[in-house]
């Protein structure tokens, strides 16, 4: 590989190469606007790399997605969220020494301020928890520092106190909407068994643990862990860029996810397999109206704007998926929707020649609905489980020396200079 040459009438630009050690190579073009006077343009950053980073590998024709080289599917099969936190966040695969300090770093801060707690209970209960859950977050950034003073925005203790608080923050927010008494964590318990216990425990009796629903829900948040530069990801970046700090652009994340286009497919997938049973059952027909151009019927939870190919989270969650729901309900109606659906799709030239695929988002409500979670709590759980992802970003901006602040360039098409024309005499 070599550099590239940009030529426009007399100017000639030499890009030179940033060589990937894997996937796509990029060309940097700094000096483009100042050589030049004009921009690339590329609506939605599709073709444009913002930064260089070490955290995660994506390959969408092949499936391929690897957290600091290690393959999701190994992580997924034998990893727990918090040793995948750990990598992802520091490079390596802990020591078992190294695991147990950094999980009692974080439970120590499942434990947050009082007054939070009735910040949360003046919140409406009809409230969308991901905007309370943003709220409890930038909250988290003035309690933080009035108890740690500069301490709070070390990048270390930020990220234990983070990863810390977000469970108890997203338990309280559910509980809120609810009307139910909030849970002090238990520090006999894991990471993942104090979030299901704060979020549907009663202080009246002890939790009953269901194995595996615990470990769906590890696998779920380690399959969320980081997806290199998403919308919510490079919301991240781009706050932290201005020098804001980890509290409040983590809420900027947050805030991102909540788009539908980004966060809600999970929720979307569902009310389509709902609808779908509530029309008979008709899987074929469903597919016939996808397919019908004239028809405005869209196939949820199928492509995927970088992988064009199936998405490995997915053939890793359908695992589980099939486990709970069968050993739950003996027959899961909607699961067996899902199945047809998805055959139905793969088997066809239509979805076979657009490399429409089954994406993590297709069996992913299915769980969280048999697990007890509402719909609007989907997203919620997203975030919980992207957290590692967005800390290890802010932390590896903060300490590139090639980072400036985040300002993208547009091509105006507004109108030229013209005249103010005094009130009076506008007609």
């Amino acid at each position: 590989m070599s550099n590239a040459t940009f030529s426009h009438d007399e100017v000639r630009l030499e890009l030179p190469l940033a060589e990937a050690t894997q996937g796509n190579n990029g060309y940097d073009i700094t000096r483009l606007l100042a050589t030049t006077g004009d921009t690339t343009l590329d609506v939605g950053f599709a073709n444009t790399a913002s930064c260089r980073s070490a955290i995660t590998f994506i390959d969408g024709d092949a499936g391929i997605l690897r957290y600091r080289g290690y393959p999701i599917e190994q992580l997924a099969e034998t990893s727990t969220f918090l040793e995948v936190s750990y990598l992802v966040l520091n490079g390596e695969l802990p020591t078992p020494a190294q695991l147990d300090e950094f999980s009692k770093g974080i439970a120590k801060y499942h434990l947050i301020d009082e007054r939070m707690r009735e910040m949360f209970r003046s919140m409406p209960r009809k409230s969308h928890p991901m905007p309370v859950l943003s709220a409890g977050l930038n909250a988290l950034s003035t309690f933080a520092e009035s108890k740690y003073g500069a301490g709070a925005y070390d990048p270390d203790r930020a990220t234990h106190l983070l990863l810390g608080a977000m469970p108890t923050l997203a338990a309280y927010g559910y509980k809120n909407s609810v009307g139910q008494p909030f849970l002090y964590a238990d520090e006999s318990l894991s990471y993942i068994e104090n979030f299901l216990r704060m979020s549907f425990g009663l202080p009246t009796g002890p939790y009953p643990f269901d194995d595996a629903f615990t470990r769906a829900l590890d696998v779920l948040l380690i399959l969320h862990a980081d997806h290199e530069q998403n919308c919510s990801t490079s919301t991240v970046r781009m706050v932290g860029s201005s020098g804001a700090n980890i509290y409040v652009s983590v809420a900027a994340g947050v805030n991102a996810l909540s788009g539908p286009l980004h966060g809600g497919a999970n929720q979307a997938v569902l009310e389509m397999l709902k609808g779908i049973r509530e029309e008979g059952g008709d899987v074929t027909s469903y597919v016939n109206k996808v397919k019908d151009k004239k028809d405005t019927t869209k196939l949820m939870g199928f492509g995927h704007r970088i992988y064009k190919n199936y998405d490995p989270r997915a053939a890793i969650i359908k695992k589980h998926a099939d486990e709970i729901l069968r050993n739950l309900n003996g027959n899961d109606e909607l699961l067996d929707l899902a199945v047809q659906l998805e055959d139905a799709a793969l088997s066809d030239p239509y979805f076979q020649e657009r490399k429409l695929y089954p994406n993590v988002d297709f069996y992913t409500g299915l769980i969280y609905q048999a697990m007890g979670f509402p719909q609007n709590m989907f997203t919620v759980l997203f975030a919980l489980g992207r957290l590692p992802g967005w800390l290890a970003h802010w932390r590896e901006q903060a300490n590139d020396p090639a980072t400036k602040i985040g300002r993208p360039r547009q091509v105006y098409v507004g109108e030229v200079e013209r005249d103010y024309v005094p009130i009076q005499q506008r007609g």
